[in-house]
């Protein structure tokens, strides 16, 4: 799959990013981050809760359950999970946002080159 992204994003890091499919850059701050995402495939996402996210849509579609709501967002939406509200969900296949997540661990450098070495249980 050829990326969306400029080659200004595609030289960052990749993110160690435990759903299969998905490609994510990580542009680290000492306060945030922000993930260039794409996803080759469809990925359910089960339920968890983070500091805040706020999401860009810039291709496809993702379907989120947050707070016990279901809501569809397509290219040019834009999302907004509050910090430690529970949401799960599904994003298919060609899907691409930008995520901007308001904690500055939530993931980390890709350092091996085997993604079957990367598998954490974060989402």
């Amino acid at each position: 799959m050829r990326s969306i992204f400029s080659e200004s994003i595609t030289a960052l890091p990749l993110a160690n990013i435990p759903l299969d499919g998905a490609t994510a850059y990580l542009s680290q701050a000492d306060s945030h981050q922000i993930l260039f995402m794409e996803f080759a495939e469809d990925v359910d996402l089960p339920e968890h809760a983070h500091g805040a996210q706020t999401g860009f849509v810039l291709e496809g579609r993702i379907d989120l359950v947050i707070d016990g709501q279901e809501y569809t967002f397509d290219k040019g939406d834009r999302y907004h999970i509050p910090a430690g509200v529970r949401h799960s969900g599904r994003i298919h296949a060609g899907y691409a946002d930008i995520a901007f997540f308001d904690e500055p661990s939530r993931y980390t450098v890709r350092k091996a080159s085997d993604p079957r070495e990367l598998r954490s249980t974060r989402y």
